[in-house]
């Protein structure tokens, strides 16, 4: 009986894990050919800003700890071992994005305002939002489009509320962005 529940169980977990693997696969293929990922920054404890936040001060911003530094550094290890090409790498000015990106992808990073956090103000949400797709839409490799944001902009543009150092795919149909799997941190 104990062992017929093992089997049972064991059998459920599989099955709840190969959607994931399959999404996940299909991620990585996306992104060999060119795809984009949006990240949501690396742990960063804390939910906003602190009432003292200046852009360009890191000091005054909520910033990776050290889980977050070693999650940054193993996003770039695994696309050097998954094979892809990375083309343009974009990310929030925000400290917590810009170190994410730095860690995963030194010296490639470049800051776009598009991507900034609106946490604090909804009002830019829609205009920084167009913008961003504006961009995405934009990419033609070659190579990967890799972005660093935070979790409002991604759910803005995905509907997804991904966890810190999760990545959303997608790939531009016309004058879509479609969805095709994630990266789990």
């Amino acid at each position: 009986m104990r062992r017929r529940l093992f089997i049972g169980l064991l059998g459920c977990f599989a099955l709840f894990l190969a959607p994931a693997r399959a999404d996940e696969a299909a991620a990585w293929q996306a992104l060999r050919e060119g795809g984009i990922v949006l990240f949501r920054h690396a742990i960063a404890p804390g939910v906003g800003d602190p009432p003292n936040f200046r852009l360009g001060d890191c000091a005054t911003q909520r910033n990776l700890d050290a889980a977050g530094r070693s999650q940054a550094a193993r996003i770039g290890a695994v696309f050097r071992r998954e094979g892809v090409t990375v083309g343009e790498v974009i990310s929030s000015r925000w400290c917590r994005a810009t170190e994410t990106a730095e860690l995963a992808f030194p010296g490639r990073v470049t800051a776009a305002p598009a991507f900034d956090s609106f946490f604090q103000d909804r009002a830019d949400e829609p205009e920084q939002t167009a913008a961003a797709r504006r961009r995405l839409l934009a990419w033609n490799g070659p190579g990967a489009l890799v972005v660093v944001s935070h979790q409002v902009n991604i759910t803005a543009l995905t509907g997804v509320v991904p966890a810190s150092g999760e990545g959303v795919v997608l790939r531009r149909e016309g004058t879509a962005l479609r969805e095709v799997g994630r990266i789990r941190p």
